[in-house]
């Protein structure tokens, strides 16, 4: 079977956290770009995504969905990018790329929206607080270098996009770590790459018809 990567994206959305994993791995991939209202919701495209959401990839006949869940497969499917850590290595690369995929997002997605969690009631909302969530992700990142160490890996696209798209708008709070992480992060040519493709995409689509 091929080993063709497919990928859909829209360049205003996540799928830019998939483009940067896809420059780390360094593999061709084909890209199929999809608009909101229509191809997102087409029923070709519901057959791979029911969510109707984007990004997904398509590898060797394999669906893969949520950007968590591409940046760990992609890491495993190449190896040889060395983006995950020895299988004896990985207590906080799993723990912290599915701590920003889970509580995190939770927590900066009810505060963007506006929703409180009603007092004394902080156990069932899994995060806690937004406070609780932020200062235990600051703790991800305080290192001098990446999340497994010194060794960059898909835990750090990952967590690394939350905390880079946080502080452009906002949802994040600025702190010292996180500006350092940051910048960091956005040395790394994978990253350049993707933002000067996905920013191009990003022109051309606001350009007047």
């Amino acid at each position: 079977m091929s080993n063709s990567i497919t990928f859909y994206t829209n360049p205003m959305s996540r799928g830019q956290i998939a483009r940067w994993m896809l420059e780390e791995v360094g593999q061709p991939y084909e890209m199929v770009i999809l608009d909101y209202e229509s191809s997102m919701k087409s029923p070709d495209y519901l057959a791979i995504n029911p969510m109707g959401k984007v990004p997904a990839i398509v590898h060797a006949g394999k669906v893969v969905t949520e950007c968590a869940a591409i940046c760990a497969y992609l890491a495993d499917a190449f190896p040889a990018a060395g983006l995950a850590p020895p299988t004896d290595s990985r207590a906080d690369y799993y723990r912290w790329l599915f701590f920003a995929a889970g509580p995190v997002e939770a927590a900066v997605t009810n505060k963007a929206l506006g929703f409180a969690i009603p007092e004394g009631r902080e156990r069932m909302a899994g995060y806690g607080t937004f406070d609780h969530a932020i200062d235990a992700l600051e703790r991800a990142v305080s290192g001098p270098a990446w999340i497994c160490g010194g060794r960059f890996t898909a835990a750090d696209v990952y967590v690394g996009s939350q905390i880079d798209w946080g502080l452009s708008f906002g949802t994040i709070p600025t702190r010292p770590s996180f500006e350092a992480y940051a910048a960091r992060l956005r040395e790394r040519p994978a990253y350049q790459r993707q933002k000067e493709l996905d920013n191009a995409l990003i022109a051309q689509m606001q350009k007047p018809a």
